[in-house]
């Protein structure tokens, strides 16, 4: 009990700190995407998108569902996905690219600190989940098009009074759940590796890591974004890229990896629920994120050469 205790007093200060940034920043971009969806930006931005998402097997009514899902989560995507009534093949394709570009101010600033690179971050997850959206709509079978709405949903008629008082109770709910987690996960990882356990987690998943091309110190971290996803999971992966165990190229491998495919669990789990094929959500991302490391190690190498 002294250790464990020993090991709670070590977590919480950084654990705080972390917390406190990573509040800040959410609450911020929030307040910024409230404005936005408020105001009909996210909407008329979606008018501009229709084109392109008839080519990609989807509605042009359900480029809002992904722009949504771009700025906010998954949970926007999935509601409006679900609203429109789309099939299981356009549910899957949707749930897709949802899935490697959602939620990107927070997450790519999350990524960012633990040192790579915004810029190149943004760009390979926007372009990969619109190249996913193509390659899936020319290999998923054909089952029939869902009576789908004609139309992105239009701005909120609710007062304006009334939908910031909405976005503040779900700030502050999402506050609360942010710091149980994020405190929860910190004391965890403490206690890890305080008692060691860390390496036979490591060495347990290390086949796997290999196969993605990712060193096997990067396990925890890649466990963590798979199963809480980057947003929750930051405290953790901050801590793990500042502890000084992981070099920036281990950092960089690990963050293209988990950019494409993270949130393996609750987010996996509605996405199916909505009507999504899940096997095909999970593993189309780990086979493209294994690419995309691969890809990354030859242009180390060659560089290196």
């Amino acid at each position: 009990m002294k250790n464990l205790w020993g090991s709670v007093k070590t977590a919480l200060p950084d654990a705080a700190k972390i917390c406190l940034w990573m509040i800040e920043i959410t609450a911020g971009v929030s307040f910024v995407i409230f404005l936005l969806k408020y105001f009909g930006v996210l909407e008329w931005l979606s008018v501009y998108l229709e084109p392109l998402f008839k080519h990609l097997g989807l509605p042009g009514a359900a480029s809002l569902a992904w722009v949504s899902g771009y700025f906010v989560n998954c949970y926007s995507s999935i509601a409006a996905g679900v609203t429109m009534g789309l099939d299981a093949r356009q549910m899957t394709i949707l749930a897709v690219m949802a899935l490697c570009a959602h939620n990107m101010p927070v997450e790519v600033t999350i990524q960012k600190k633990t040192g790579t690179s915004a810029a190149l971050l943004i760009i390979l997850r926007t372009c990969v989940s619109i190249l996913m959206g193509f390659l899936l709509n020319l290999l998923l079978p054909e089952t029939g098009s869902a009576a789908v709405a004609s139309a992105a949903a239009a701005p909120s008629s609710e007062p304006f009074r009334s939908q910031l008082l909405g976005w503040f109770t779900g700030m502050l709910k999402l506050a609360f759940k942010m710091t149980c987690i994020i405190f929860s996960l910190s004391i965890l990882q403490q206690i890890l590796k305080d008692s060691g356990a860390i390496k036979p987690i490591s060495r347990a998943l290390s086949p796997l890591m290999k196969v993605f091309g990712l060193p096997v110190k990067c396990a925890f971290f890649w466990l963590v974004a798979n199963v809480i996803g980057l947003a929750y999971g930051g405290a953790a992966m901050m801590q793990e890229a500042q502890s000084g165990r992981l070099s920036r190229r281990d950092i960089d491998l690990v963050n293209l990896h988990v950019g494409i495919s993270h949130s393996n669990l609750e987010d996996l789990l509605l996405f199916s629920l909505a009507g999504g094929i899940w096997w095909v959500i999970l593993f189309s991302r780990w086979i493209m994120s294994t690419v995309i490391v691969w890809t990354a190690r030859g242009v180390y190498a060659l560089c290196r050469d």
